[in-house]
């Protein structure tokens, strides 16, 4: 039987989601504390790739197991087992046929800066020390959704088939005064995209580049032409969507 889990997490501590040789990882903190509970191997599969320091607030992932589990009970010994910064929301059973990540159809992502000195926002947004013009940032923004093709925003040699994504919403919001927030969202992201396509934004916001030498960049198709990546410790994974039938109950499960 396949099962789903909704979880979130703070990445501060963690090399990313996937298992690294040397390094920490969400997904092997979860396989561990799962084959633990279920006294066997368990493989856990993620609905994507997160970077190192990036959080969830969102993430789900799959793992197969040969019985049918109380998935409540589940839940509540993994949350008694895993560090404070995982949690589990909720556990339900899903078609086999079901993918944590080939069956999603769209990941929204939220990154966020602040442009003043701001103790309790530290560790979760990005302070830039200079003015931007987030209004020509939006139009920058829009854009994206012109285009298919980010290879300059993606991290060179990666194991991906394709650099194409589709890009349905991209867009910043004053959440408080002088803290913005990114939204993005697509039905699939390469590796640093997020962060890199926020590092050329922020040029567009400085005046170090137009909207022109923006459409040149995503056209160029060369990393080297874009800017650099932002910190990971603002970014949050918010939202994956699947079919109808592999979505939570909203009383369970506070993602989308």
């Amino acid at each position: 039987m396949r099962y789903f889990i909704h979880l979130s997490f703070d990445g501060t501590a963690y090399h990313g989601w996937q298992i690294q040789p040397h390094s920490s990882s969400v997904q092997q903190t979860l396989q561990e504390a799962l084959s633990i509970l279920l006294r066997r191997p368990v493989e856990v599969v993620g609905a994507g790739r997160t970077d190192t320091g990036v959080h969830a607030t969102c993430m789900v992932a799959h793992f197969d197991h040969p019985a049918a589990l109380d998935t409540d009970q589940l839940r509540y010994k993994l949350n008694k087992l895993l560090p404070p910064d995982v949690a589990i929301h909720c556990i339900e059973s899903v078609d086999e046929n079901m993918h944590a990540r080939f069956s999603a159809t769209s990941r929204t992502y939220h990154y966020f800066i602040h442009l003043q000195k701001h103790p309790f926002r530290r560790a979760y947004s990005w302070q830039v020390n200079v003015p931007l013009n987030f209004e020509a940032m939006n139009q920058a923004a829009e854009l994206l959704l012109q285009y298919t093709d980010f290879t300059s925003f993606s991290k060179v040699d990666t194991d991906a088939r394709t650099n194409l994504c589709t890009v349905s919403q991209a867009r910043w919001e004053e959440v408080e005064p002088g803290h913005w927030r990114f939204t993005i969202t697509a039905n699939r992201f390469l590796r640093n995209m997020v962060r890199a396509i926020v590092g050329t934004l922020v040029e567009v916001g400085r005046g170090r580049m137009s909207l022109e030498g923006f459409r040149r960049v995503i056209e160029g198709k060369n990393r080297c032409l874009a800017g650099e990546s932002v910190p990971g410790k603002a970014l949050f994974l918010v939202g994956i969507t699947y079919p109808p039938c592999t979505q939570p109950s909203k009383d369970n499960f506070p993602c989308g």
